[in-house]
């Protein structure tokens, strides 16, 4: 059942002001000061030494979930950095931000990951990026940055050039973690069959039982934080947010779109709000049509793959027709959509969503009525109710371990106060689960899809924004991508674009997640439906890892050396 605004509000307030009078309490002269801009955005200034009081309080005691942590380079505004630790009340709707500033060239402050394990690779971003330094974290190896990559050199300060390219410092590789005892490294990656996206795993193995793993990404950041801030203006970033991700990428340009209007007070019109709601639904029938598709293929079940993939192109020609391309739509704008849908359009759409659920209920049939199947995702890769609240998982990732959360209904935004719909979870905590949760999405989606169509309003779909928007104002907001929650912190800027901007995928969180489900009992068998159920996004590559066999020897090849055996593989062939 929908949240109405009104409701919402109320119950953050009152949580709102239950934290407070707590951290007041708790942590005496460390607490500096707070601002709530809105009912269910509240920021609370600390001092550095408390942060681990701070979060045992806020995400041990009183049950708040963790969502990312933010470093920001604040030297040319108060002469300091700051760290931001944000975490969610789902159930009152409320955001809140814990603020540490600090001084010097070198801050430091003390790491939250041994409190919430899901704080490991964001507190290693802003190390890399910001050069803020958590100490004691538990994995101190670099996160983004490239091997090579000089030290003492941190993009996201801002007396860093957005398009300056250091020299090599010829570092050393990336220092993969050393097998257990008995066991053996598998080198999974960075190209596979099934996932066009690289990712290199290196999976220990004993015999034929996966005991653990470690992960290398990041190969080819793209700096689209640094653009953002440097040389994009607001009404340019939209477009490039919309490319963070090849398939879910609607949800980016919403999720930036909504935080400057949270920032700086637009109300976008009704209208705009339905027609967001809308194409976000969209996106994620497609989504998880894909994704079904692909699940089936991992294990051989082609047949549904082809009809899963048959199933979703109905929808890809319908977003062509709404906004002129069958993925990057470039709908939105501050203030709301650039593209309407006509009325004349409705009985269209309707049907292709009449044909679509129909269909879909025959692969759902299909799917739980096949045996075989399901033996085959029930208890392999299982995921604790526990792991997941604990690594900050969202999306059907977690409420396939049965935690009930769903931005659309804890922190309703765009049209979604006035929808009806369920949040369908499952507790199976395995590939089963995850696989039954997206299904069940698919019909939730175009419930409300049709609902949309129904109650939209008459009006404009832009509001007249005729003034420079305000510096020095935050936003923060959420959109429920088909992976999860998508997040986006803003804080706006002079020259008409932020001053920083951050962006965390839902993947960011759920593959930190991936090394906890290959427990005892899983195979290498079950690692690429373990890994897949999970529907993780990667940053495309552009080098890969050679190892010699023979002298067990490795190194990397630059984009210059792959195009070169290119060339040469083509004129020998």
């Amino acid at each position: 059942m929908a949240v109405t605004t009104r409701e919402a509000e109320r119950k953050a307030q009152e949580k709102a002001q239950q934290v407070l009078n707590l951290l007041k309490e708790r942590l005496g002269k460390h607490f500096l000061g707070f601002s709530q801009p809105t009912a269910n955005r509240l920021y609370v200034d600390l001092r550095k030494e408390s942060v681990g009081d701070a979060v045992k309080l806020v995400f041990n005691e009183i049950g708040a979930r963790y969502v990312i942590s933010v470093g920001t380079d604040k030297r040319p505004l108060n002469g300091g950095f700051e760290v931001l630790h944000i975490f969610a009340f789902d159930k009152d709707h409320l955001r809140i931000g814990l603020r540490f500033p600090m001084e010097g060239q070198q801050p430091k402050i003390d790491s939250i990951t041994p409190i919430v394990r899901g704080a490991g690779w964001a507190e290693r971003e802003f190390r890399d990026l910001v050069g803020i330094h958590p100490i004691g974290h538990p994995d101190p190896r670099r996160l983004v940055l490239a091997d090579d990559w000089p030290e003492g050199l941190h993009p996201l300060r801002k007396d860093f050039p957005h398009d300056y390219k250091p020299p090599s410092d010829g570092g050393a590789p990336f220092q993969f973690k050393e097998p257990p005892e008995g066991t053996t490294a598998v080198v999974v990656g960075p190209f596979f069959p099934v996932l066009e996206e690289p990712s290199q795993w290196r999976l220990f193995v004993d015999g034929e039982n996966v005991v653990g793993c470690d992960y290398r990404g990041f190969y080819v950041h793209r700096g689209i934080e640094k653009l953002g801030d440097s040389a994009l203006t607001y009404n340019q970033i939209p477009f490039i947010a919309e490319r963070i991700c090849g398939i879910c990428g609607y949800v980016h340009s919403c999720t930036y779109c909504q935080a400057v209007e949270e920032a700086v007070g637009i109300q976008i019109p009704r209208r705009a709000a339905f027609i967001r709601s809308f194409i976000l639904e969209m996106e994620r029938v497609h989504s998880h049509l894909l994704w079904i598709g692909l699940a089936c293929h991992i294990i051989g079940f082609d047949t549904v793959f082809m009809q899963s993939w048959r199933i979703r192109e109905p929808i890809m020609w319908l977003a062509e027709k709404i906004t002129g391309n069958r993925k990057n739509y470039g709908m939105n704008l501050v203030g709301g959509v650039r593209r309407d849908i006509p009325k004349e359009m409705h009985d269209e759409i309707r049907a292709v969503l009449d044909r679509i659920e129909k269909e879909s209920m025959e692969l759902a049939s299909t799917i739980e009525g096949d045996t075989p199947l399901v033996m085959r995702l029930r208890d392999v890769g299982i995921f604790t109710y526990e792991e997941a609240w604990n690594m900050g998982a969202v999306g059907p990732t977690a409420r396939g371990s049965g935690v009930d959360i769903d931005v659309r209904r804890d922190h309703p935004y765009a049209a979604y106060d006035e929808l009806d719909f369920n949040v369908v979870v499952y507790d199976g905590c395995d590939v089963l689960a995850r696989t039954m949760v997206r299904v069940g999405e698919l019909f939730e989606s175009i419930k409300i899809m049709r609902q949309c169509l129904e109650r939209m309003p008459d009006g404009p779909i832009m509001a007249e924004i005729n003034e420079e928007l305000p510096a020095w104002l935050e936003g923060m907001q959420a959109v429920e991508a088909p992976r999860g929650e998508v997040f986006h912190y803003l804080l706006t800027g002079e020259d008409n674009r932020p001053y920083r901007w951050k962006v965390r995928a839902p993947s960011y969180q759920n593959i930190q997640s991936v090394p906890l489900i290959f427990k005892e009992g899983t195979t290498i068998a079950d690692v690429p439906i373990s890994l897949g159920s999970f529907d993780p996004c990667f940053s495309c590559t552009e080098r890969m890892e050679i190892v010699d066999r023979s002298t067990g020897k490795s190194w990397f090849m630059t984009e210059k050396e792959l195009m070169q055996l290119s060339r040469e593989a083509k004129r020998k062939g």
